[in-house]
C-alpha cells in the first residue's frame, strides 16, 4: 500500500509534537497548543416517550483526560423542541451520589438553560477545570417541557438514575432512587487536550455496544481498548468514543439509522477524531434479506471514502463467527467469508484488525471459541471483549499507510 499524503503529514505532525514535548521544553510563557477531543460518546436513537419535569442523572466513563469539559445534548429524534433548564456535571462517588464539591452548573451561550430544536444538537460552554481519564462523570439534566419521542441510547450497560422534578444541583443521591439502563439526551462529552492527542471512534453493533459484557464494570471492548491506549507509547490516540447500537446494520435502517446514515452525526462530527474503527456487518448478513457480499463491500467502500474525504483513517475489523445463533446457515456463512476476505486482503482499509481470528474456535472456524462465548454463540463475554481489545495494534490507529490512489 502506498502512503496517503494527508496521513503522512498528520503522522509527521504527531511525531514532531511528541518529540518537542519529550526533548525541548516550551519557552517560558509559551502557550501549549490545545484542541477539543471526544472523551465519551453514545449513538443517539429514539429510546422512549419523553416525560415533562423529569430529571436524569447519567453516569458515563471518560477515556482521555483534559480540561474545559463540554457536553453535547441531542434532540435528533424529537418531533418538537425540548428545553433543558438545568444541566450539571460532577464526579460520581457511589451510586447516584456525587463527590462533594464536584457538581458544577453547565451553561449554553452563557445562559443556564437551552432549547434544542427537533432534529438538532447543542454543545455546552466549556467548564473550567480538569477532568481525569477513566472518571465516572455524572451529567444531571432536567427538562420542564419534554414531550413526544425522547432521544437517547437504549442499551447503556450502565446504571443511571431518574427522578421527578429538578434535583440536578444536589450531590446526594437521596432523590435519585429510580434506576435506568439507558442514557437520555446526552450523546457526547469532549475535553481540551494537547494538540497531539487524538481519538478513535468505534462504529459498530451490539458487540461494540457491549451486550453481554458485565453491566456497570466498563468491560465493552472499546473500554478495554481505552485502558490500553492510556499507557501506549505507539500512538497518541487516547480518546475512545463507543458508537455501537445493538442490532445496527451497515446498509439498512432499523435499530437506529444504518452505519451509512449515521456516519456524519455519530462519527465525523466529533472533535479530535483521527480514526474510524469499523466493526459492523453481522446483522446485515444474518438477516437473510438478500444482502450479498458485493452489497456489503459497496457499503464499506462508501464509509471508507467518506471518512477519507473528512481526513480520517479507517481501520476495518473482520466479522466474527456466529454458528449456533438461530439465524446462521451456510449461505450466510459464505457471505461472511467473502466479506472477511475483502476486509483482510483488499488493501482499501488503512489497517485491519482480525476479530474473526481472535474469536473463532480452532476446531471449528465458523463458531466462537467457547471460552469467549457468552452462551448465544454470537456475543463475546468479558474475556472475549478483552481479547478483542488486545488484538488492536495501537500503532494502526495512526494509519500512516493508506490504500493505493
Amino acid at each position: 500500500m502506498r502512503p496517503r499524503p494527508e496521513h503522512l503529514s498528520r503522522l509527521l505532525a504527531v511525531v514532531l509534537v511528541a518529540a518537542a514535548v519529550h526533548s525541548v521544553p516550551p519557552a517560558a510563557g509559551a502557550a501549549e497548543r490545545r484542541h477539543d477531543v471526544v472523551t465519551w460518546g453514545a449513538s443517539a436513537h429514539h429510546v422512549a416517550d419523553a416525560v415533562a419535569d423529569r430529571g436524569y442523572r447519567l453516569v458515563v466513563r471518560t477515556s482521555v483526560g483534559g480540561d474545559n469539559l463540554r457536553v453535547r445534548l441531542s434532540n435528533a429524534f424529537g418531533d418538537r423542541p425540548v428545553t433543558f433548564d438545568s444541566v450539571y456535571a460532577g464526579v460520581r462517588r457511589t451510586g447516584a451520589e456525587l463527590v462533594r464539591g464536584s457538581n458544577k452548573r453547565l451553561t449554553f451561550g452563557g445562559a443556564p438553560s437551552v432549547s434544542v430544536p427537533a432534529g438538532a444538537t447543542v454543545l455546552s460552554d466549556p467548564l473550567p477545570g480538569p477532568l481525569a481519564a477513566e472518571s465516572d462523570l455524572v451529567i444531571s439534566l432536567h427538562s420542564p417541557d419534554a414531550a413526544g419521542p425522547a432521544t437517547g441510547h437504549g442499551m447503556a450497560m450502565q446504571t443511571s438514575y431518574v427522578t421527578q422534578g429538578d434535583h440536578t444541583a444536589e450531590e446526594t443521591g437521596v432523590n435519585w432512587t429510580q434506576a435506568t439502563g439507558s442514557w437520555f439526551y446526552l450523546d457526547a462529552v469532549t475535553v481540551r487536550t494537547p494538540v497531539a492527542t487524538g481519538a478513535v471512534v468505534a462504529l459498530g453493533d451490539s458487540i461494540t455496544d457491549g451486550w453481554q459484557s458485565s453491566t456497570d464494570l466498563n468491560r465493552r471492548w472499546p473500554d478495554y481498548l481505552s485502558r490500553r491506549l492510556r499507557t501506549s507509547t505507539a500512538t497518541t490516540v487516547r480518546g475512545v468514543a463507543n458508537e455501537g447500537i445493538s442490532g445496527n446494520k451497515v446498509l439498512a435502517d432499523g435499530a437506529g439509522p444504518s452505519a451509512l446514515n449515521r456516519l456524519d452525526r455519530d462519527v465525523l462530527s466529533h472533535p479530535g477524531v483521527r480514526t474510524v474503527f469499523l466493526f459492523e456487518g453481522v446483522n446485515d448478513i444474518k438477516a437473510h434479506t438478500g444482502v450479498t457480499a458485493e452489497d456489503m463491500i459497496a457499503g464499506y467502500r462508501r464509509i471508507i471514502d467518506r471518512a477519507h474525504a473528512a481526513g480520517k483513517c479507517v481501520v476495518g475489523a473482520t466479522v466474527g463467527p456466529f454458528k449456533g445463533w438461530s439465524e446462521w446457515d451456510p449461505e450466510a456463512e459464505a457471505v461472511r467469508q467473502e466479506v472477511n476476505a475483502f476486509i483482510r486482503n483488499s488493501g482499501e482499509f488503512d489497517a485491519v484488525t482480525d476479530f474473526d481470528r481472535v474469536l473463532r474456535s480452532p476446531y471449528d472456524h465458523e463458531r466462537i471459541l467457547p471460552f469467549f462465548d457468552n452462551g448465544d454463540h454470537l456475543h463475546p463475554n468479558d474475556k472475549g471483549m478483552q481479547a478483542m481489545a488486545d488484538a488492536v495494534d495501537p500503532a494502526s490507529l495512526d494509519c500512516a499507510a493508506g490504500p493505493p490512489s
